[in-house]
């Protein structure tokens, strides 16, 4: 048996936010971790991979306003896209947890009152800068002109009600774990940058509830108040579990936590080890084992922009590449510690030379070989030369780099190894000319003996990229009739079985694209993408010009605001003021009394047209004399920026007299 066999790995991503679709920058993690959780799998790990949404906050409830559904709709339908991608993309996670849950609210309920009871959670008020994108809370000395440290938006000052977590009370336990786990923060310059910039300087207490938006969970006790959205999501990676606060916690937390590995964006690195082990601390919980910060994946010109149109979409790539295809890329691009690059000219050389020529020829040349010299079959004859020892090694060398490049989360690194093998076999192919030895039938053994080891080497290549390509995995050791190999079998070559047969037919792998079809294909999406963002903007700014800000007068009481008399009245005649141009007089029934009224609306009314309206009346307006006319009333109205006037109706059929409160 295996040294791993049975033992639990918990894997998670950092739940995706439900604010749209994501892009390949926010897919590459998920199939990072996907990577990863296989790989784990095949070395014999009982493996538990969580990933799913954070669905909370008041970036959601404005998007859904302007959507015009109501944010339970929004994020079922945003969530329902980023499932759809994750398993567009083959990932075999475990559980998809959604923060909209019931289980999951009801225990971060309980988590909420448990740290309030014990003291770690109290009431105050927050006055800071504001960022909505990031939901994050600034002081003045944080924000970087005035914009957001982390994403550079605008920040707006903000003050309200709120509950905070001392996080002051377990920063020396937080630093004295981390000194003693060098392993907890990786990479190490995320480590450093944790301590140095945030918990040496001195924790300030941190924000968890809110009173200015409502979607969010609730705090049972103090229902105003919604759980803001760090202790929500981050809480996530137990309650995915079947953590219960109440101490009947199910049987996956109690096998899986603490949890290996924390795979999340260097962007969040903060919130996940700061935040994350002090609320864990609180709660009396194991930390996580490990918690790395993956670079991000660019856009080789630029930041994703809509409104330039390059934003590049995983559903997109695969209509383009394939599945694994895009597998391949965003895994093997990504170094360990700097961000990678990813652009359409990338994609297309590294479909035709790593995929296309690389793998996809070495397979289908050596099964077509196999065919047209034994007629499928794949015997070992023991014709070995000296240059057959080195394939041999550089194979062997693979498995053992490959497996140490994933025991240190290299992914990138572990993917060269593997192509190590097939880029050494196709140079074996050049080294021993199989279709010069077809032709002396004295060496009929010895060409036997060459496909048999490329063969092999080709089933140990394609076991090992089950982790990463698992749908290529499975079409080459199908073509070469074979199981995929297990890692602890592949400590010596030469165990594919003699005398097995190949595929008639090999399948082509990958085929060579033309990447001036590809870029033209690509600039009439962009062309759309652009015209999208456009119409998007001119809706906006539409929206911009049918609003009108004025200036505001003095603040008044709720005292003051009482004493003016609203009412609904019916105009029942209507007639022009004589020697006025702007003034039109309105006889307006208003209960059982009938009004004089004087409006200065003629230039927008006839006479004709008053008549029957039924309107918004201030009725204890002090009469006043107009033109010579007593008026007894005001006519509410409202008006543009151009001068338009539009009297205010009710939007519903109400009596004359209707009190309007």
């Amino acid at each position: 048996m295996c040294q791993n066999c049975k033992k639990p790995y918990y894997i998670t991503t950092a739940i995706a936010y439900t604010s749209g679709k994501p892009h390949i920058g926010n897919t590459y993690e998920i199939v990072l971790a996907d990577s990863i959780a296989r790989y784990k799998r095949e070395q014999g790990y009982d493996v538990f991979f969580q990933t799913g949404t954070d669905e909370h906050g008041q970036k959601i409830e404005l998007k859904a306003a302007e959507a015009g559904v109501t944010p339970k709709e929004f994020v079922d339908n945003v969530a329902g896209e980023i499932k759809r991608i994750w398993d567009l993309m083959n990932t075999s996670y475990d559980k998809f947890i959604r923060t909209t849950d019931e289980y999951h609210e009801k225990q971060i309920q309980k988590i909420f009152k448990k740290m309030y009871d014990q003291g770690d959670i109290y009431k105050g008020y927050y006055e800071g800068l504001y960022c909505t994108p990031c939901e994050s809370f600034w002081t003045p000395s944080q924000v970087v002109d005035g914009k957001c440290p982390d994403c550079g938006r605008p920040v707006q000052p903000a003050k309200e009600e709120a509950y905070f977590f001392k996080m002051s009370k377990y920063a020396d336990r937080l630093i004295a774990h981390i000194n003693e786990h060098p392993e907890f923060i990786q990479p190490v310059a995320r480590k450093n940058e944790m301590m140095n910039n945030f918990l040496l300087p001195g924790l300030q207490d941190l924000c968890v509830s809110r009173t200015s938006f409502t979607w969010g969970i609730p705090v049972d006790f103090d229902p105003k108040h919604v759980t803001y959205v760090w202790l929500d999501a981050l809480s996530n990676y137990i309650t995915g579990l079947g953590y219960d606060c109440d101490g009947e916690s199910g049987e996956l937390f109690k096998k899986y936590w603490p949890a290996d590995l924390h795979l999340i964006g260097k962007d969040i690195i903060r919130f996940h080890t700061i935040y994350w082990p002090i609320f864990l601390m609180s709660l009396g919980l194991p930390l996580p084992k490990q918690v790395f910060g993956h670079p991000w994946l660019l856009q080789g010109d630029g930041k994703m922009s809509k409104s330039k149109g390059n934003v590049i979409y995983a559903d997109t790539l695969v209509d383009f590449f394939g599945v694994d295809a895009v597998r391949y890329f965003v895994l093997h691009e990504m170094p360990f510690d700097n961000d990678g690059v990813i652009t359409w000219e990338l994609m297309v050389e590294r479909m035709n030379s790593d995929l296309a020529n690389i793998l996809g020829n070495l397979v289908n040349r050596t099964i077509s070989m196999t065919n047209k010299y034994f007629g499928g079959v794949v015997n070992n004859t023991g014709a070995v030369e000296p240059v057959d020892e080195d394939l041999k090694a550089v194979v062997l060398e693979a498995v053992k780099k490959a497996d140490e490049k994933m025991n240190q989360l290299r992914v990138a690194d572990a993917i060269t190894e593997i192509f190590g093998i097939f880029r050494r076999s196709n140079k074996y192919i050049d080294e021993t000319a199989p279709w010069v030895l077809a032709k002396d039938e004295a060496k009929k053994d010895r060409l036997a003996t060459v496909l048999y080891n490329l063969t092999e080497a080709i089933t140990i290549g394609a076991s090992l990229l089950a982790s990463f390509m698992p749908e290529t995995s499975e079409k080459i050791l199908s073509q070469l009739n074979t199981e995929k190999r297990a890692l602890s079998e592949m400590d010596a070559f030469g165990k594919y079985p003699s005398g097995n047969k190949v595929t008639e037919k090999p399948e082509i792998l990958f085929a060579r694209i033309d990447v001036k079809e590809i870029l033209e294909k690509v600039e009439a999406l962009q062309a759309a993408q652009r015209a999208e963002a456009e119409a998007a903007n001119g809706e906006a700014e539409k929206a911009e010009e049918n609003v009108i800000d004025i200036e505001a007068k003095p603040e008044i009481t709720y005292d003051d605001f009482a004493k003016l008399q609203f009412q609904v009245g019916e105009i029942i005649a209507c007639e022009a003021v004589p020697k006025s141009k702007k003034l039109l007089c309105s006889q307006v029934k208003v209960g059982s009394q009938v009004r004089q009224i004087v409006s200065g609306i003629k230039a927008h009314y006839t006479p004709e047209e008053m008549v029957g309206k039924k309107v918004m009346v201030v009725t204890n307006l002090k009469p006043a004399k107009l033109a010579g006319v007593m008026s007894e009333g005001m006519l509410l109205c409202a008006e543009d920026a151009d001068g338009n006037l539009s009297l205010m109706t009710p939007e519903k059929d109400m009596p004359a007299g209707a009190e309007i409160c």
